[in-house]
Order: structure tokens, then C-alpha cells, then sequence
């Protein structure tokens, strides 16, 4: 189901960035953001609208050594149902389709998963150019 992007020695990058500056290492976080930011476009725009809120739900959530992506929540507790289906209502009566991947999150990553490696990559030589460690 997932295919996700491992980086192999991130924690210790993060440990070596704290002992050279503690402020370094939240720069990480920023820079996680930015490379969801690809995924959350694309899957917000795709995401039915009648209110909005389904689609404001869509969000990257990082932190130093990880980002995620997630929908949904106590604004729109529905959207689960929106993007994987299964039956819900009174007598679970109203019924759409079970997609294991989801039709929005996941599919906006398979989409955008090259790119996203992409920016995900540089903004981690940006970091590390910003310590002033030199990467080849």
C-alpha cells in the first residue's frame, strides 16, 4: 500500500546537526513541509467539494525526521469515507466503492512521487549547505 521514501541516516544527520547548532535541525521540518506541499496540491485539488472543508483537511504534518500526510479530522470527520469508501448513515445504507489506496492522498503521491523524491532530496542539501557540511 505504501511506498514510502526511507532515508537511510537521517537520525545521525539530525544528531550532527544539533551538536553544530540546535536551531538547524527545525529547518528539516521546514523543508519537509515544502516537499509535501507537491502531494497536498494535488490531492486537495482532486477532493470533492460542497463546503470545502473535506478539502481544507487535506494537510502536511512533519516533524525532523518525518512527514506525513493527512485529511480529514473534527472539521470533517467524513473524509476517511470520501477517500477510501465503505458504508456509513443509518443502516450503514450509503455505500461507495472501497479503494485500498484511496482515491487522493495516495494516488496524488504515486502521481508525484518522483518529484516529490526530488525536492525532498534538495531541500536536505540546502540544509546541509546551510551547516556548511559539504555533500557530493
Amino acid at each position: 500500500m505504501t511506498g514510502a521514501i526511507k532515508v537511510d541516516g537521517l537520525s545521525q544527520f539530525v544528531a550532527n546537526l544539533k551538536s553544530m547548532d540546535r536551531e538547524l535541525p527545525k529547518a528539516l521540518r521546514v523543508a519537509f513541509n515544502g516537499a509535501a506541499e507537491i502531494v497536498v496540491k494535488d490531492a486537495r485539488h482532486r477532493v470533492p467539494s460542497k463546503t470545502g472543508k473535506a478539502r481544507a483537511s487535506v494537510k502536511a504534518k512533519s516533524t525532523q525526521t518525518a512527514v506525513r500526510i493527512s485529511g480529514g479530522g473534527n472539521r470533517a470527520p467524513y473524509y476517511p469515507w470520501l477517500d477510501f469508501g465503505g458504508r456509513v448513515g443509518r443502516n450503514r445504507s450509503v455505500r461507495r466503492t472501497f479503494q485500498k489506496d484511496g482515491r487522493y492522498i495516495y494516488d496524488a503521491y504515486y502521481r508525484n512521487i518522483n518529484r516529490f523524491g526530488e525536492v525532498l532530496e534538495q531541500a536536505l542539501l540546502d540544509v546541509a549547505a546551510q551547516a556548511g557540511v559539504e555533500v557530493d
